[in-house]
């Protein structure tokens, strides 16, 4: 994988939100999840998330209306 492209990058990133969000899903779902791997979880995807919007919006042209 290129690290240069943003298009590669965002969709290995995404790729891993989802995967990391079928893990808390499935956690979620035994009854029996350990609060603090959840937690570990669900802070991983929040950081994914946010690296996902900063490089789609630095890939993003700006509009000038």
């Amino acid at each position: 994988m290129n690290d240069d492209d943003p298009a590669q990058l965002l969709a290995a990133l995404k790729a891993e939100h989802r995967r990391l969000d079928e893990q808390v899903e499935l956690l979620e779902q035994a009854g029996n999840a350990d609060a603090l791997e959840l937690a570990r979880l669900k802070k991983a995807k929040l950081s994914l998330k946010d690296r996902i919007a900063a490089i789609a919006d630095d890939t993003t042209p700006d509009i000038i209306a």
